[in-house]
């Protein structure tokens, strides 16, 4: 057996308006009908009362009743008044109800059918009473003397039948039912394309499909941790989930407000109100690492753009640690290849018979590698920092460089907070370093004098804060582009590159710190970051 499928939302809608509207039309029918009928015996009262009073004035209608015989003159006055007024009898009589005209005149000289006391006593009076021509609506009025001292010396009335104002009501309702009718067509038609429309609008779905899909939306925006967002066809938000908010730090109440007016980086900005579709543009926020996918939603005409989010933090801090892990390796790989190349020497020199000189030799080697590593280690008891000093000395000593640890470094064990993350410190010092030793193993600065390729490091902790300072030899910054060195993509290496500062700018906000260029004293560039150990890291920072 086959389940009825509930009619849809469109359907639904469509007979509830046709109903409403066919209700409507009828309620102003009976209305109408009941209002004409009612205005139909006011104006027939109406008539009929101009038409009494105009014959009973008539200074020839009370001549005439002065005559033997007055209905051979009243009679063809009557008829005439008749026919011009519209209604259906006036009759003159006397004071006793004796007619003296008729439009049938077979009932001159019969008594009139109708209450004539009131008139008697000098009123005109209106009342429906069923006479000779059937119920009618029909005034009486008296005739005055002025010869007899205003004496009442006829009676005159005139009405309509209530046959001929029914057929005038009928003639109104069947116009009123033309317009109903019309009416009735044209709010069916409206009504079918308006529920057209909302049919494609909600799919023909119905209202328990609609409000389970809306449950369904809402709870998927909830639970989706990646960032959605719907931008309308004027780049304004129409809807954005928890997630977005989150990767993007935005207000509750973001959603209405232009994307323009959000204060995001300027790339993320454009990537956001471009109009064609990006994929997996990777761009930076005031504390996070973001991928950005954008598509366009259009039917024929743009309507707005999809934009999905996912967080790169982590992954990009997970990728910094991968590469500075490789930096060891390739440390301590070069390190081992050095440590053989002296031990053949070592042992050729006890060969050759020359033992002094092979212990001075293994003295000497072993002296020089352990001076740097105890200075390290003396001044920086933090593990993670000693550790990427050391990796990082090894690395700039490979590639020629001096790796020189400033005198007044210090930095004591437990002096940093639980709040500043390892992580972090490693994305600062490790990218600064590797800025810092390219760039004095690329060159000795401008100028012909040379002098040697030199990376200087401080790291000290005191007064409540913690300084990193970066300097070296290289070629300097142009003071022009000072501000521009932070921004993602800058860089004076190869295409692709211009990551490094970006993520030690965020790195640094995101711990509530700052960070700043000057030129080093030997001329290259110097990087200074300086870090609260009392503040908190999830402080939050104004977005760039």
């Amino acid at each position: 057996m086959r389940i009825p499928h509930p009619r849809s939302l469109a359907g639904q809608l469509f007979a509830m308006q046709v109903v409403l509207v066919a209700a409507l039309v009828a309620g102003c029918a009976v209305f109408a009908y009941a209002t004409d009928r009612e205005q139909a015996e006011v104006a027939a009262r109406q008539r009929a009362t101009a038409a009494a009073v105009a014959v009973a004035d008539s200074p020839s209608v009370a001549e005439a009743v002065r005559d033997e015989n007055p209905s051979a003159r009243l009679q063809p006055y009557a008829e005439k008044v008749r026919r011009d007024t519209g209604v259906t009898f006036v009759t003159i009589m006397n004071t006793h109800g004796v007619r003296w005209t008729h439009p049938d005149p077979d009932q001159i000289g019969a008594t009139y059918l109708g209450h004539i006391k009131p008139a008697l006593r000098g009123r005109v009076f209106p009342e429906t009473y069923t006479g000779t021509l059937g119920s009618s609506v029909r005034v009486i009025a008296p005739v005055r003397d002025d010869r007899a001292g205003g004496r009442i010396t006829a009676l005159v009335s005139a009405g309509i039948t209530v046959d001929a104002i029914s057929a005038q009501v009928r003639r109104q309702l069947l116009a009123l039912l033309g317009v109903a009718a019309a009416a009735l067509a044209v709010g069916g038609l409206c009504a079918y394309v308006i529920n057209a429309r909302l049919r494609r609008h909600t799919h023909g779905m119905n209202a328990a499909e609609l409000s389970r899909m809306h449950d369904y939306h809402e709870a998927a925006l909830h639970a989706v941790r990646e960032g959605l967002l719907m931008l309308d066809g004027r780049r304004r938000i129409a809807l954005i989930n928890d997630g977005g908010r989150e990767l993007l730090g935005l207000p509750e109440d973001s959603v209405g407000r232009y994307v323009s007016d959000l204060g995001l980086p300027p790339a993320l900005t454009g990537a956001l109100l471009a109009t064609e579709p990006r994929v997996d543009e990777l761009h930076l926020t005031a504390e996070r690492v973001v991928v950005v996918n954008t598509s366009p939603v259009s039917s024929g005409e743009q309507r707005g753009t999809l934009v999905t989010l996912r967080d790169h933090t982590e992954l990009q801090a997970l990728s910094g640690e991968l590469d500075s892990v490789r930096g060891f390796a390739e440390a301590l790989r070069s390190q081992a290849h050095e440590a053989a190349n002296r031990l053949h020497a070592v042992v050729s020199l006890i060969e050759l018979g020359r033992e002094d000189e092979a212990v001075d030799f293994a003295t000497a080697e072993l002296e020089l590698a352990q001076a740097l590593t105890d200075q390290v280690v003396g001044a920086v008891a933090e593990p993670v920092l000693a550790a990427l000093l050391l990796g990082k000395a090894a690395q700039a000593s490979e590639r020629g460089v001096e790796f020189v640890l400033a005198p007044d470094s210090r930095i004591d064990d437990g002096v940093l907070p639980p709040g500043l993350p390892a992580r972090d410190l490693v994305t600062i010092l490790g990218n600064l370093i590797d800025n810092a030793t390219d760039a004095a193993a690329e060159g000795v600065g401008h100028g012909t004098a040379p002098r040697s390729a030199r990376v200087t490091v401080t790291a000290r902790a005191d007064a409540g804060e913690l300084t990193l300072r970066v300097a070296d030899t290289g070629a300097g910054l142009d003071p022009a582009t000072a501000e521009e060195v932070f921004r993602r993509g800058w860089s004076t290496k190869s295409p692709g590159r211009g990551l490094g500062l970006a993520l030690v700018q965020q790195a640094t906000r995101r711990n509530a710190g700052t960070v700043e260029v000057a030129s080093a004293p030997e001329g290259g560039a110097a990087f200074t970051v300086r870090l609260p150990l009392t503040t908190p890291a999830t402080t939050p920072t104004a977005p760039a």
